[in-house]
């Protein structure tokens, strides 16, 4: 192969069911991720290891409705979405904005009707093991995390690029295995 090779990052996305909205405040808390939980991706069995996201909490990270960038609900940044681990997972805390979006989510989670909480992320160099089919995340480079509406992509994702280590070389460990949910691969 001659010249500079390009390499698309895919974001991965994954759901957890636990999120809940503050009486009289216009705040979510929950957990975007929890450790040790098992995802059935496929024949892919995923966990999360403690600590896989304290590298990147020092990034600027987003907070979106459905994983969609142009529904911003807050951000690291401006401190209006706060993320911390624990022993249980990503902890997060977010103020919701006075826009339709914010208003829609607010509604929705007083009436219990969200489906959940997900995350965006992208594995960095050496964040994963493999054994089989199993997969542990050990580092996880966190771009986003979504406040999901409907249906939550964990333990099913709704599309994830999977990427598996071989001993033949960087070729081998590209190789990625689209999940659609409800659609055909």
């Amino acid at each position: 192969m001659t010249g500079a090779a390009t390499l698309s990052i895919a974001i991965e996305r994954r759901a957890f069911p636990e999120i809940r909205a503050l009486a009289g405040q216009r705040r979510l808390e929950g957990y975007a991720a929890t450790y040790g939980s098992e995802a059935h991706l496929g024949d892919i069995v995923e966990t999360i290891e403690p600590g896989a996201f304290s590298a990147a909490l020092t990034g600027d990270i987003l907070a979106l409705m459905d994983h969609d960038p142009s529904r911003v609900l807050g951000r690291t940044r401006s401190n209006t979405l706060r993320l911390s681990e624990d022993s249980r997972g990503l902890a997060f805390s977010l103020d919701l904005p006075d826009t339709q979006a914010g208003r829609d989510i607010l509604a929705l989670a007083e009436r219990n009707d969200l489906g959940g909480m997900s995350f965006g992320f992208v594995v960095p160099q050496g964040g994963e093991s493999w054994t089989g089919n199993r997969r542990s995340l050990r580092a996880i480079d966190l771009r986003e995390i979504s406040v999901v509406s409907a249906f939550p992509a964990y333990p099913d994702t709704s599309i994830a690029l999977r990427s598996r280590e071989a001993v033949t070389g960087i070729a081998a460990r590209r190789r990625a295995i689209l999940i659609a949910e409800g659609q055909s691969c």
